[in-house]
């Protein structure tokens, strides 16, 4: 009788069982002592871990809410409790393998530091892979509507080419009718003919044409005098409500405006039609976007500290594997006959846990899980080979 089967057999259940007990109190301990550690840089980490959901959301609304008093607390203090958990992971692995070393040969318990190293880079790359590459397109797909992600840039873009074409009409710059083509063919692409424009957009609609008869006073004697009639009539129709009437007579005004200023009308006025071409993609983008992410601290956190631990779990897969194999639990043979089994149980299980829909992300996990599975009977048949040489 050897060694080791020598010490396996000489501890009852009892004796295996206070062993358990003594390599789970330690890996408490570990995770409480790094986890309090970690509790001084929880708002940092908690900010590092949110950097894939903030830059998904729209600038209006980029930022978490908390909807208790206390859930902020709560949040930091499961940060710094999660991040103790990571950071412990090279000693519960080492626990691990000191649990299950007396049932190994002497030659394979050598192998505990290459175990814990490449458990512990396993589970790094796992969470690494998870935050980098399915986080933000995770996010992106959950967060962004293409559809009103389009109309957003395009009023961004044409907001950017008005204020140049306002710059360039003051400046009776030549490029002006460049930067107003271009422009409007921009809009034109992105509205509809008879699109309507809502109130909002007709409120910035009054403020652009005010805008604009200052810029034509400052650069036309006649107009120093007075604004006009019809420019006071749009206004007093839209302090009543009446929209569509309150257009129709600024847009007459505008019409006046640009007759009176001669050689430059023709700019001022392509100028008003820019401003109701970008009237109209105001109301659009605001239909398009008829809800508005507001998403809480704890609920964010819980979803992505799920798939970091998920993915940490899954990454360690391989090693584990072959531990089971060191052990004898497993044999390359029986993971050959069900490799069809696990993957369809990987593309079933990646599917319950990926909160989207999307075919991308459900790849994201699924084939990981399946490349890990596959490297882990490779590692078993190695194992195996290796043993039957040793014996």
């Amino acid at each position: 009788m050897s060694a080791q089967e020598a010490e396996a057999k000489s501890m009852n259940l009892a004796e295996h069982l206070g062993e358990l007990r003594t390599r789970l109190f330690r890996c408490v301990v570990s995770v409480l002592v790094l986890g309090t550690l970690s509790l001084v840089f929880s708002r940092e980490i908690f900010g590092l871990l949110m950097r894939p959901v903030l830059a998904a959301l729209p600038a209006a609304s980029a930022g978490l809410i908390y909807t208790s008093a206390i859930e902020e607390i709560n949040v930091f203090m499961k940060v710094g409790l999660y991040s103790g958990i990571f950071l412990t992971t090279p000693v519960i692995l080492w626990q691990v393998w000191s649990f299950v070393s007396p049932g190994l040969y002497i030659k394979e318990r050598k192998l505990a530091v290459p175990f814990v190293l490449a458990g512990s880079v396993a589970f790094l790359v796992g969470i690494s892979f998870c935050y980098f590459a399915v986080l933000p397109s995770m996010f992106q797909f959950l967060l962004n509507e293409e559809s009103a992600t389009e109309a957003a840039v395009g009023v961004q873009r044409a907001e950017v080419s008005r204020e140049l074409a306002l710059l360039q009409w003051q400046m009776a710059d030549a490029q002006l009718p460049k930067t107003l083509s271009g422009a409007a063919a921009a809009l034109d692409k992105l509205i509809a003919r008879r699109q309507e424009v809502n109130e909002e957009a007709t409120q910035a609609l009054m403020v652009s044409g005010v805008q604009l008869l200052r810029m034509a006073q400052a650069k036309h004697v006649a107009l120093k005098e007075g604004m006009p009639a019809a420019l006071a009539q749009a206004l007093a129709s839209y302090e009543r409500g009446e929209l569509s009437q309150a257009r129709a007579q600024m847009a007459q005004a505008m019409g006046l405006v640009a007759s009176a200023l001669g050689s430059e009308g023709q700019g001022f006025q392509a100028l008003w039609n820019l401003e109701l071409k970008l009237a109209k993609a105001r109301t659009l983008q605001r239909e398009r976007a008829q809800t508005r992410p507001m998403l809480s601290m704890k609920e964010q956190l819980s979803l992505i500290l799920l798939l970091e631990m998920a993915f940490g779990i899954i990454f360690e897969l391989p090693v584990f594997m072959a531990l089971l194999a060191l052990l004898g639990v497993v044999k390359s043979k029986m993971l050959f006959k069900y490799q069809r089994h696990a993957i369809v149980a990987s593309v079933v299980l990646a599917a319950i846990i990926t909160p989207t829909g999307d075919a991308v992300n459900l790849a994201l996990m699924a084939i990981p899980m399946v490349l890990c599975y596959e490297l882990g009977v490779l590692l078993v048949w190695m194992m195996e080979k290796m043993r039957k040489k040793e014996g």
